[in-house]
């Protein structure tokens, strides 16, 4: 043992094919242009909602039963699917026709299908081969030390993925710098638009080379397919595990709170940094410096969840979460961006958090499917808080055009989001209550 415990955890082939994994497949060299990415396209701001919704529900519907089908099939050929499916979602965005209509939905539709299902497929699979392989060597107490370094390696992708993305998007950009290679091509928006999705396809390929290079522990190998009776059978045995081991239960609880609510927040922090005053040519720059943010966090929670209890740690979050939120809620200019920053890093510090803790108490054979429940759980709160925000938005519109009848536009949008968002710090205060009397009732019944 001695032996083994003097080796680097990134000996093992898994942990480093893992790391590559994350990295290929998370650093998306459109994700600063997402957005404008379907309108220029051709496609509809109505059409791009419908389309990410599909994309929101696949996954949800999909989590579960890909973690079942990893722990019964092996964790590495899900992950080859995974990286395929990566592969040909993101071939079909670049051979799309611009404005191309239905045909051009249709497309964008089978690429969101695809999607959500490699997003749901790599969930809790990749981390389920990396722990495995390191519990095979004894090296399992490192766990840690390997989720410090993919954290911070992906987010150091991040950082170059989102600031690269956003140059060659730019048609003038791009001009510039044919016209230095002295390149006789004309650079027009439909050529530039391509090719981040082209610079991601080749991530893919990256992906997929990865997947295929890992290798299944030999305790998991499984060499049939199994019948639905089985993968039911193990997605119910990882649910009542869950049910019946009152850590990993509070551990997702507490997931699902915080992720819900800062997940909410993220996807309007475009909005929010318009409102505070940050020029929308700012956007990329700050995305790479949130992306900068997650190089420092996961030194600093590896150190909290080794030498400090769950409880103390909780508390640490929600003394950065909360006032967070209620700085937010003011809309500082210019400085409003510090909380939104913090806020950001307190969700990298979760993501270290659950998955420290939940995978030093999973048994390895339902490992895969219960982190899935954890994504499955996640999903469902930011749905579910997405359909409370979006009536508590529509109960506000008519009386604040009743009361300022010549606003409109992005004006009232807006203004809406400045009078609704205290909703997000009293939901998380709301929230925390509810868990706090769980945990003090389960702590009770434990006594007895």
């Amino acid at each position: 043992m001695s032996v083994l415990s003097s080796r680097s955890p990134f000996s093992v082939r898994n942990v480093r094919l893992f790391i590559a994994f994350r990295l290929f497949f998370t650093a998306r060299f459109y994700y600063p242009v997402f957005s404008i990415l379907f309108l220029d396209f051709g496609l509809t701001v109505s059409q791009f909602a419908l389309l990410n919704a599909i994309w929101a529900a696949v996954i949800v519907l999909a989590e579960v039963p890909s973690g079942a089908l990893a722990d019964t099939i092996g964790r590495k050929r899900l992950l080859v699917a995974t990286g395929a499916m990566m592969c040909v979602e993101l071939f079909l965005l670049c051979v799309a026709p611009i404005r191309g209509g239905a045909l051009l939905f249709g497309i964008f539709l089978v690429n969101r299908v695809l999607s959500g299902l490699a997003e749901a497929s790599a969930s809790g699979a990749d981390e389920a081969l990396a722990f495995d392989a390191l519990k095979q060597e004894g090296m399992e107490g490192e766990w840690g030390r390997v989720l410090e370094v993919q954290m911070r390696v992906q987010s150091v992708a991040f950082v170059v993925a989102m600031i690269t993305g956003g140059l060659v998007y730019d048609p003038e950009v791009m001009g510039r710098f044919v016209s230095f290679l002295g390149i006789g091509l004309t650079v027009t928006q439909d050529l530039t638009l391509r090719i981040p999705l082209v610079m991601t396809f080749v991530f893919g390929l990256f992906t997929l080379g990865c997947a295929l290079a890992m290798k299944e522990p030999k305790t998991l190998e499984q060499n049939e397919l199994p019948s639905t009776a089985q993968a039911l059978k193990k997605t119910l045995d990882a649910g009542r595990w869950i049910l019946s081991t009152p850590f990993a239960l509070k551990v997702i609880l507490v997931g699902l709170i915080f992720d819900g609510v800062m997940r909410m927040v993220i996807t309007l922090a475009s909005q929010y940094y318009r409102v505070i005053g940050i020029p929308e040519a700012g956007f990329g720059f700050i995305g790479a410096l949130v992306a900068g943010v997650g190089i420092v966090v996961p030194r600093l929670s590896r150190h909290l969840a080794e030498t400090r209890s769950p409880g103390f740690n909780l508390a640490v979050l929600a003394a950065i979460t909360f006032p967070s939120l209620v700085w937010m809620a003011f809309f500082t200019p210019y400085l409003g961006l510090l909380p939104a920053l913090m806020l950001f890093g307190a969700m990298s510090m979760l993501a270290f958090f659950v998955s420290h803790y939940l995978n030093s108490v999973a048994a390895s054979a339902v490992r895969a499917t219960v982190l899935s429940f954890k994504g499955l759980a996640y999903n469902l709160s930011y749905g579910f808080l997405g359909v409370l925000y979006a009536v508590l938005l529509s109960m506000g519109r008519s009386p604040l055009m009743a009361e300022e009848p010549l606003l409109t536009g992005p004006g009232l949008e807006d203004r809406l989001f400045m009078e609704t968002f205290f909703a997000f710090p009293v939901t998380f205060v709301i929230l925390i209550g509810f868990f706090l009397l769980y945990a003090l009732g389960q702590r009770a019944i434990t006594a007895k």
